[in-house]
């Protein structure tokens, strides 16, 4: 298992920095500032130059995995994680370094690439899948809804997963939808939503066991 995760730990920090290749290709194409935000109409808002652009932002996606990786092996419970949702933890960093930094490059020279369109689609789809396997998560400290009534008991942990993924495939579906519309406010929105539900449904559970027990 130790060899295992010191692969995974390994392959995805090299794929944290692979879009440096890209950098150097581009390097003397590239104007001396590159736009690193987006604004809620896909136009930049904030720059950099194009050395942090180019390869800060790589090297900090790739200290982002690290530490990742470091948290979520230092869990006690890391075996009771769903194997898709702790992958999809560890590889997000990857993921947005793979996409986004050749994007900021493309976008600093020119090219016409509807990134809000991408970036609503990949969080979409993320909710997706993760609320496809959250109900199959067990009790962990690190992935899934962790708040204090969860944590404490087994049968709220559960029952809180099956409704937060069922939350969670709708909201994802309705994210990925929105990304061809462009409505920043609804995706908001539609994220709000995805994190008070679960906690209200499982405060509320909380309180009903608590009665019962005291009952």
């Amino acid at each position: 298992m130790k060899i295992k995760n010191n692969t995974q730990v390994i392959l995805s920090t090299l794929v944290c920095l692979l879009p440096i290749i890209l950098s150097l290709i581009l390097y003397d194409k590239l104007p001396n500032q590159l736009p690193i935000h987006f604004g809620m109409n896909g136009e930049p808002d904030n720059y950099a130059s194009k050395a942090i652009a180019a390869f800060l932002l790589p090297c900090l996606l790739a200290a982002l995995n690290l530490f990742v990786h470091i948290i979520m092996n230092a869990d006690p419970k890391r075996k009771n994680a769903n194997i898709v949702v702790r992958g999809v933890a560890l590889w997000t960093s990857p993921i947005v370094s793979l996409i986004f930094v050749p994007i900021t490059l493309f976008k600093g020279m020119g090219y016409d690439i509807p990134i809000e369109t991408v970036s609503f689609s990949l969080i979409g789809l993320m909710y997706l899948i993760l609320g496809n396997y959250m109900p199959k998560s067990r009790q962990s400290y690190t992935v899934g809804i962790r708040l204090p009534w969860t944590l404490d008991n087994e049968e709220n942990w559960n029952k809180t997963h099956r409704f937060g993924g069922f939350v969670w495939v709708l909201g994802g579906l309705a994210i990925i939808v929105n990304a061809f519309i462009g409505n920043f406010y609804f995706f908001f929105a539609v994220t709000a939503l995805l994190v008070i539900l679960p906690i209200i449904y499982s405060y509320l559970l909380y309180r009903k066991q608590s009665n019962e027990n005291e009952d």
